[in-house]
């Protein structure tokens, strides 16, 4: 069992919908946090079945809750998207009755494609990603960028069988039950180059012509997985270049496990050819879970110019500029995107994230920091504010 990091504190009457990928922990969270909740679990299929039959039940069950003298009780409500019409009752229990209501769920697009009720923003939006390093003690970072980090599977026996088996499950549940594409065997095709193109720049056109489908489709393929909040675009930093900077966007699966998975790289050893990457994406998923958690929502970004000069990370507008090596001892050559991003903006910090033993200043006062030392800041809020 994990301490989780996000805070789901809720206000008297304040409702909730806590969004995250399958297997993130939302439940858990929920149960943890609401134990005197009443819950309705939609992937259960009678309670599905009922509610959607006859989505009215839902509001006569919670009156009646509120007349037994529970009126201030929570409601939760699990996997809320498939059942879209709940949303309407739920809204009408918010505007007439003091109960509170947390709805989580995978993913928001079946909702919104239905124009399904988001309760007019009376709700706050909450996301649940996976574990992040200041949830576990003591944290291997070898296993990590193997295994991933989603709970069920993080250090687990048999992590490779059940990663495979979560990956089929969310291309049968997440892609099929909810039609979001007629094509199973192309997106399935996609979603391994997708994984093999991981944190690399988006290029469609390149995309397609590996998957056999159009450039248009590959674009919908995208949306599809951001939606399903299984992966995310990073955009360009641009704010008044100089430098000619390159557009397109990149790329990030939601967990260096799953994309292990889709392309069977097996275990990932410190200092191997795999390393730097899996290294920066785990990085990522870091970064973006502190900028949700901490409350701060500062943007996350990329540098690149058409030169070829390179920066993986721009946290916030000109605060922090991060670049990450898998090497254990950083050299002049590493840091020529930091010196670059540098001349062309005013950042407070530069920093490389490495395996080096010990942080140090190079040139410029850019800072080489040991991976540990960089999240242990991070978490701690001194890298940000």
């Amino acid at each position: 069992m994990y301490a989780r990091v996000l805070d789901l504190r809720l206000g008297r009457r304040e409702s909730a919908f806590l969004w995250g990928p399958r297997q993130t922990g939302k439940s858990t969270l929920l149960r943890q946090r609401f134990p005197e909740a009443l819950r309705y679990d939609l992937l259960l299929s009678d309670e599905f079945r009922r509610l959607t039959d006859r989505p009215a039940i839902l509001r006569e069950e919670c009156l009646a809750v509120v007349q037994s003298g529970r009126a201030d009780a929570t409601v939760l409500v699990d996997e809320v998207q498939k059942v879209p019409d709940l949303l309407d009752e739920i809204h009408w229990l918010v505007e007439n009755t003091r109960l509170r209501f947390v709805l989580c769920g995978s993913s928001a697009r079946k909702l919104k494609r239905g124009r399904g009720n988001l309760l007019g923003g009376r709700a706050v939006r909450f996301d649940l990603h996976p574990l992040v390093s200041a949830e576990i003690p003591d944290l291997d970072l070898e296993t990590a960028l193997s295994d991933g980090l989603l709970p069920p599977h993080f250090a687990a026996p048999n992590v490779r069988r059940r990663l495979a088996a979560y990956v089929g499950d969310y291309l049968k549940e997440e892609i099929v039950a909810e039609a979001l594409t007629r094509n199973v065997a192309h997106f399935s095709k996609f979603l391994e180059i997708a994984a093999l193109s991981n944190g690399e720049i988006v290029q469609y056109a390149n995309v397609a012509r590996e998957c056999g489908v159009s450039a248009p489709t590959v674009r919908a393929y995208y949306q599809i997985l951001e939606d399903t909040l299984l992966g995310r675009f990073v955009p360009v930093f641009q704010k008044r270049p100089k430098r000619r900077v390159i557009a397109a966007p990149r790329f990030y699966l939601f967990d260096v496990g799953v994309v292990g998975s889709l392309t069977q790289r097996g275990r990932v050893r410190i200092g191997s050819e795999l390393f730097g990457r899996a290294l920066e994406h785990f990085l990522y998923m870091e970064i973006r879970a502190h900028a949700g958690y901490s409350g701060l929502g500062y943007p996350l970004s990329y540098w690149r110019t058409s030169s070829q000069l390179e920066v993986d990370f721009v946290l916030g507008d000109h605060e922090v500029a991060v670049e990450v090596k898998g090497t254990s001892r950083a050299e002049t050559h590493h840091l020529r995107g930091l010196r670059a991003i540098g001349d062309e903006y005013g950042f407070r910090r530069r920093i490389l994230v490495s395996c080096d033993p010990r942080r140090r200043v190079a040139e410029s006062g850019i800072e080489i920091v040991p991976w540990k030392e960089f999240l242990a800041e991070l978490w701690s809020g001194k890298l940000i504010r």
